[in-house]
């Protein structure tokens, strides 16, 4: 007798937004001083509250990991986010890599940013993720911090080997970090291309196939795991000004297929199951008792 096909869902994968703006990304930190920041055009409310309208049209909630810096100049923008039922989450107070802070640094970022994205949207913040994936093996303190700050999951990690960020080394699964605590790390999803491990979401989403970033998620929800997705808010904004001084590499990064990534996003929302990112990392722990 044939067995019975399974009627069970695929897992929900988190969808998630890393809100900065244009200038505050890492392919432009070299060239961009943070003093000058005030002073240029700021497109981050607009593009956000596209993306809001975009998930609205497909029907999802997702996580939106702000970055403190933004939210005090946005605060409406935040309230907005939280109302139409999404997560806000901290990205960090000015996209400063963690691994260029000591502990006492990092948890001063932490509360800082905390305390204005906490005030503007006035739900308690439970999630981070570092700027440019920035917890690696040179932060052995990272996780120990958030835990110790009350956070009940952490997205920090690419697994991958990269020129700007990356732990190759790295669990590819949701795992505990911290042995003796409830925080949950949830590595951004991988794929294989070209002989080449590489994370599915961000530049990498713009300029791979959609079949490999379909089969990924596909295969991790075939083992019983959720996909861990994100992007950026001015990945959508093909009008955004050019950095004419950037190296050649970062501007060929951060503007290539600026105008498919929002198709690209209604046809990978449409084909797969989303939720926000602190209700999977709640399902990845209860697995993971």
């Amino acid at each position: 007798m044939a067995a019975a096909l399974s009627t069970d869902p695929a897992p929900a994968n988190a969808l998630s937004v890393d809100v900065e703006d244009w200038f505050q990304v890492g392919a432009f930190e070299t060239v961009i001083a943070r003093d000058d920041w005030s002073a240029l055009e700021h497109r981050v409310e607009a593009n956000t509250d596209a993306v809001l309208e975009l998930f609205d049209a497909g029907g999802v909630k997702a996580t939106f990991f702000t970055l403190g810096w933004v939210a005090e100049r946005h605060p409406a923008l935040m309230r907005r986010i939280a109302e139409a039922g999404h997560e806000v989450a901290s990205h960090g107070w000015d996209h400063q890599r963690v691994f260029t802070m000591g502990p006492a640094q990092f948890r001063a970022d932490l509360s800082r940013a905390r305390a204005v994205l906490e005030e503007a949207t006035g739900q308690r913040i439970c999630g981070y993720r570092a700027p440019s994936f920035s917890i690696d093996q040179r932060t052995p303190w990272a996780h120990q911090v958030l835990a110790e700050e009350g956070y009940a999951y952490s997205s920090s990690v690419a697994p991958i080997g990269h020129d700007h960020y990356g732990w190759a080394d790295a669990p590819r699964r949701a795992y505990r970090p911290v042995a003796d605590a409830e925080l949950i790390e949830l590595p951004v999803t991988t794929a294989r291309f070209l002989g080449r491990e590489v994370t599915t979401g961000g530049g990498f989403f713009r300029l791979l196939p959609g079949s490999v970033v379909r089969r990924a998620i596909r295969d991790l929800n075939e083992e019983g795991h959720p996909a861990i997705f994100y992007f950026h808010p001015w990945e959508i904004d093909p009008g955004q000004p050019r950095v004419a001084g950037a190296p050649l590499r970062s501007k060929l990064r951060h503007y290539s297929r600026l105008g498919a990534m929002a198709g690209k996003m209604r046809a990978l929302i449409a084909g797969h199951r989303w939720d926000r990112t602190d209700r999977v990392a709640a399902a990845e722990r209860e697995r993971l008792h």
